[in-house]
């Protein structure tokens, strides 16, 4: 079942009278899955999400949610999942428990079942002691803690989160992400945020789409190695020559920066780190620094999302 797709998404199209906000996206979620949906202000990430749940018909492709068809059989495909939109549902007149029975109910759970998962969803989101309290009371914090409960009472095997985090002061966002990490157990994740630390500090997988379109699609792991370091800052009091610099091996160019001060770029998966601090301790060149530089997620986000160079390189490969 590790292997078993909860969404498979294939050529996705989206138009708004003439505009394309959705182009030819197809990517799949598994189960144990958090999916890291990224994208600037109109790249087409709330789109994607509403068609996602079925609350907005596609143009063109084809979504399936466990295996079922959502446009041939949507009472089925919805079943299996779980939404918390950007502004949550939440009737603030009604008390959690209420609240949540009456999305049990919403969801066509058998009426003997309802307590046991209203009270699963509020064990697992940090509600237990707040069942007979009005919504409205409720700190914002804890406002997005009812609406992830609704969006699993039903126990879903996909859960959609469109910035659940927003608004939230740090402690909230703590919490709020403790709990996301926690979702993966038996559910596949699909969370959407602007807050790219979030990504890397839950999801499995990183999505960045672009005016509509995927241009980038990898795990955490290959995220990681994207964001090593191929390039070095060398400053020294007696520098040596760019001759010097480009002869030591695994260095593929040399970029001076001002007095003393160079920026080694090396081939990937070369390290000429050492090979050059011993070369300076040697050859005297008085050693000020030397120091690697990584890319952020923010650097390959801003590359990704500013270069349409880049985003066509990415989405052909």
């Amino acid at each position: 079942m590790a292997n078993h797709a909860l969404v498979k998404v294939e050529n996705l199209y989206r138009y708004y009278d003439q505009r394309c906000a959705v182009q030819d996206l197809s990517f799949e979620l598994k189960s144990g899955e958090i999916l890291g949906l990224l994208g600037p202000n109109g790249a087409g990430k709330t789109s994607t999400l509403q068609m996602l749940s079925g609350n907005l018909a596609p143009s063109a492709g084809q979504i399936r949610i466990d295996g079922v068809d959502l446009l041939d059989e949507p009472l089925k495909a919805k079943a299996a999942i779980g939404y918390l939109p950007e502004q949550p549902p939440l009737y603030p007149d009604l008390t959690v428990d209420e609240y949540l029975r009456y999305c049990a109910e919403l969801h066509r759970m058998p009426l003997k079942r309802i307590a046991a998962a209203c009270a699963g969803a509020k064990e697992r989101c940090g509600l237990k002691d707040t069942g007979q309290r009005l919504i409205g009371n409720l700190s914002k914090g804890y406002q997005q803690r009812v609406g992830i409960a609704q969006a699993i009472v039903h126990n879903p095997k996909v859960v959609i989160l469109d910035e659940p985090t927003v608004g939230l002061d740090p402690i909230q966002i703590r919490e709020i992400r403790s709990l996301i990490g926690e979702l993966k157990q038996g559910h596949g994740v699909i969370l959407s945020t602007h807050i790219l630390p979030e990504v890397q500090a839950v999801c499995s997988r990183v999505q960045i789409i672009d005016k509509g379109r995927l241009v980038f699609s990898d795990s955490l792991e290959g995220l990681s190695e994207r964001m090593q370091a191929k390039s070095l800052v060398l400053e020294c009091r007696e520098p040596p020559t760019l001759k010097e610099l480009k002869a030591i091996e695994g260095v593929e160019s040399v970029e001076k920066l001002g007095t003393g001060r160079f920026r080694v770029r090396y081939a990937k998966g070369a390290d000429p780190l050492e090979d050059i601090a011993a070369r300076a301790v040697r050859g005297r060149w008085g050693l000020r620094a030397l120091t690697p530089e990584y890319k952020s997620l923010e650097q390959i986000f801003v590359e990704l999302t500013t270069s349409d160079e880049g985003s066509d390189a990415e989405a052909a490969a």
